[in-house]
C-alpha cells in the first residue's frame, strides 16, 4: 500500500537533506516505489526551496510544492494533501524533532484504525511551548469530544479516504485535526521519542501558537 509523508518546509535549507537519507534508510527498502515525500515550502527565506528541487531530481520519490506567501502548517499540509496519491498518508515537521524511525509504528496502526497521533515522551520544547500545548489539548478534548490521551501533535497518520473528505471540506481556516475527528472517531495514539532539533531555533512563537488555538475554534 502507497504512502505519502506530506512536510511542510520553513527554512530547513541545512536540514531537508539529512532528513531525506534518513526517511530513506527506514522505509527504502519495505516501501520501494511506493513511497512519495511532499515537500512544502511556506514561503521560506531562505535557499529551502532550491534544496527541494535539488532534492527531487536525486530522488525520484520526492515532490516540491513552493507556495508564493505564508500560509502557515496546517494550510501548507493541506495543499500537500491535494498532490498526495497515497492510500495511507502522514504529515510531519520538517525539523528532525519527529523521528523517521518511528513512521513505520504510525503506517502500522493504520491497518486498524482511520487515525493515529504520536504522543511525545520527554518532549524537547521550551517550558511555554509544552505550557500552551496543554492548554491547546484541554479545549480539543472538550470541542471536538475527543480522549484527553490523544495529544493533536503534528506528526500524525491518517487514511485516504480521511483525506479526501477533508479536501471536499473546503474550510476557510484549516485545522486538519477537527476534520480528522469529525469524520472517524476509530482514532488511536502511539509514544514516541521526541528529538531536539537539528539545526537552527523553532519557528513557532507564542502569538502563533495562539493563533492555532484561535484557528481551531474558528473551524469548530
Amino acid at each position: 500500500m502507497k504512502l505519502s509523508i506530506i512536510i511542510p518546509v520553513y527554512n530547513s535549507s541545512k536540514i531537508l537533506e539529512k532528513l531525506v537519507k534518513d526517511i530513506k534508510f527506514h522505509l527504502h527498502k519495505r516501501f520501494n516505489n511506493r513511497l512519495e515525500i511532499i515537500f512544502v515550502n511556506d514561503c521560506s527565506s531562505d535557499n529551502s526551496w532550491s534544496i527541494i528541487l535539488k532534492l527531487s531530481k536525486r530522488y525520484s520519490f520526492i515532490k516540491g510544492i513552493n507556495l508564493q506567501k505564508n500560509i502557515g502548517q496546517h494550510s501548507a499540509i493541506f495543499v500537500g494533501l491535494k498532490f498526495s496519491s497515497g492510500k495511507k498518508i502522514i504529515t510531519m515537521d520538517d525539523d528532525f524533532q519527529h523521528p523517521p524511525s518511528s513512521i513505520i509504528k504510525l503506517y502500522n496502526k493504520l491497518d486498524n484504525f482511520d487515525a493515529c497521533y504520536t504522543v511525545y515522551i520527554k518532549r524537547k520544547h521550551i517550558f511555554w511551548k509544552i505550557f500552551v500545548s496543554k492548554i491547546n489539548n484541554f479545549f480539543a478534548s472538550f470541542l471536538f469530544n475527543k480522549p484527553y490521551k490523544i495529544y493533536l501533535s503534528s506528526f500524525r497518520g491518517f487514511k485516504s479516504n480521511i483525506k479526501n473528505k477533508l479536501i471536499l471540506d473546503k474550510p476557510q481556516k484549516v485545522f486538519l485535526d477537527s476534520s480528522i475527528l469529525k469524520y472517524s472517531k476509530n482514532v488511536t495514539s502511539i509514544n514516541i521519542t521526541h528529538n531536539k532539533r537539528f539545526e537552527g531555533v523553532s519557528n513557532y512563537d507564542v502569538k502563533k501558537l495562539f493563533n492555532l488555538w484561535f484557528d481551531m475554534i474558528e473551524n469548530f
